[in-house]
């Protein structure tokens, strides 16, 4: 198997933006008819041999004692993939400007894909009791406490 990383995440002055590699440019037409987009990219100050997890010892204040790496968002993964959803501001050549990315500076893009709800919004999701109160929207965790949510360990 072979991933390619196709750009890097950059911040600058306060701005986050996707800096593809050009030979990869051609693949945002269109991209700009949509207001939001999927990132996946690599945890790169992750990727130790140590950290490539199956289970995580309470990494959330209100969950379980212990879970499944495949049960959390958190970076402590077999492969560390990251997916994480962003409003897109603007594109401009091979960078697109987004409103906010979870996301070091430099980790490596693996992919980009168009956020659409007929794919992406599900009608009856259920999840577990302790993080009920999590924000049901993209929009509205913005002003929610996530530190509070993460039992961040050495």
């Amino acid at each position: 198997m072979e991933i390619k990383e196709i750009g890097k995440v950059k911040q600058d002055n306060g701005a986050v933006y996707l800096e593809l590699l050009p030979e990869y440019q051609e693949g945002l037409v269109g991209l700009d008819d949509f207001s939001h987009l999927y990132v996946l990219y690599w945890f790169h100050h992750l990727d130790i041999p140590e950290l490539r997890e199956t289970t995580i010892s309470k990494p959330y204040t209100n969950g379980p004692e212990k879970l499944g790496t495949f049960a959390t968002r958190g970076p402590l993964r077999p492969n560390p993939i990251a997916l994480s959803a962003a409003k897109i501001l603007k594109l401009q050549a091979n960078k697109v400007y987004l409103d906010y990315l979870d996301a070091e500076e430099d980790s490596p893009i693996l992919d980009l894909k168009p956020y659409t709800p007929s794919s992406d919004v599900l009608e009856n999701f259920q999840g577990p009791d302790w993080c009920q109160h999590w924000p049901q929207s993209y929009e509205s965790s913005g002003d929610f406490d996530w530190a509070a949510e993460f039992n961040f360990t050495e």
